[in-house]
């Protein structure tokens, strides 16, 4: 319960998660359409869309989560890439991730 005693509400949590998910897989449906796969522009299109609607809501306050969605973001990414492109994160990603989701938490929980 860390998260929620940091102010980290369970909603918001998900709703990046959603938003990253949309964002990851509208732009690996791009790179199928680059790739000859013409199926691939239209899932890109509609997922990237629903990604900029759902990561808009007027509930978030976008600046102030901004640092926390970047670390999601990194993390569903890795997830995604793993799982439908095989690819396995290497030494200076998961040290550059340690490094991006620090600096995401640093965003989103510091104070000015």
């Amino acid at each position: 319960m860390a998260l929620l005693d940091a102010g980290i509400r369970p909603v918001t949590l998900i709703v990046l998660v959603l938003a990253a998910g949309a964002e990851v897989l509208g732009d690996l449906g791009m790179r199928h359409g680059l790739g000859g796969r013409p199926w691939g522009y239209l899932l890109g299109a509609l997922l990237l869309s629903g990604y900029g609607l759902i990561v808009n809501q007027p509930a978030l306050d976008f600046g102030k989560t901004l640092g926390l969605y970047i670390a999601v973001f990194f993390v569903v990414s890795q997830i995604l890439a793993f799982c439908t492109e095989g690819e396995r994160p290497t030494p200076a990603l998961l040290i550059g991730g340690a490094l991006i989701v620090a600096g995401g938490l640093v965003i989103h929980f510091g104070r000015a």
